[in-house]
């Protein structure tokens, strides 16, 4: 039996079976908007994390899915442990969810993120012991931050996500 937070991939076809285990994790690429900073998109800053551990890489806050845990309740759960920003601190952006596929030592690995708006673009991060440092960052510093290119194309991507919403207004 598997748990919730994870899949099976199989080939067939005259070959045999292969499993492999997928690690799943979910997250925010939480965001804030500056009401000092005009016009959009410069008033755009995104939240990226660095871990205390490894290679000390900067990502948003994110982790792997617990057993009988949905994505968005591991997405909830890990951006309150990580950065002490809870739902009561974001609104979750409608119509967002961006997957990304790499492998970590060998094995594959599936994270999902969605978008959120901090409500107060003053509110604290309080780091938990994962993490060494924070900083908020406009497009391009994010991407140079993340320096993997799959997640710099989702900071991208939620620009121009966020830009999109803004022409309909």
């Amino acid at each position: 039996m598997l748990s919730k937070g994870a899949s099976i991939h199989g080939y067939h076809k005259k070959r045999p079976i292969l499993w492999k285990m997928t690690l799943r994790a979910c997250g925010f690429i939480v965001f804030r908007r500056l009401l000092n900073r005009v016009p959009p998109p410069d008033n755009i800053e995104y939240l990226l994390l660095q871990t205390s551990y490894g290679e000390h890489h900067w990502t948003p806050p994110k982790g792997h899915v617990d057993p009988g845990e949905d994505d968005l309740t591991t997405a909830l759960r890990e951006t309150k442990e990580e950065a002490g920003l809870g739902v009561e601190h974001f609104r979750v952006i409608d119509d967002f969810v961006h997957k990304l596929h790499y492998k970590v030592r060998g094995k594959p690995k599936e994270v999902l993120y969605w978008l959120a708006e901090l409500r107060d673009p003053g509110t604290a991060v309080t780091l938990s012991e994962e993490h060494q440092d924070y900083r908020w960052a406009r497009l391009e510093d994010a991407c140079t931050l993340a320096q993997y290119k799959d997640l710099q194309d989702t900071l991208r991507a939620a620009q121009r996500h966020l830009e999109a919403l803004q022409d309909k207004q």
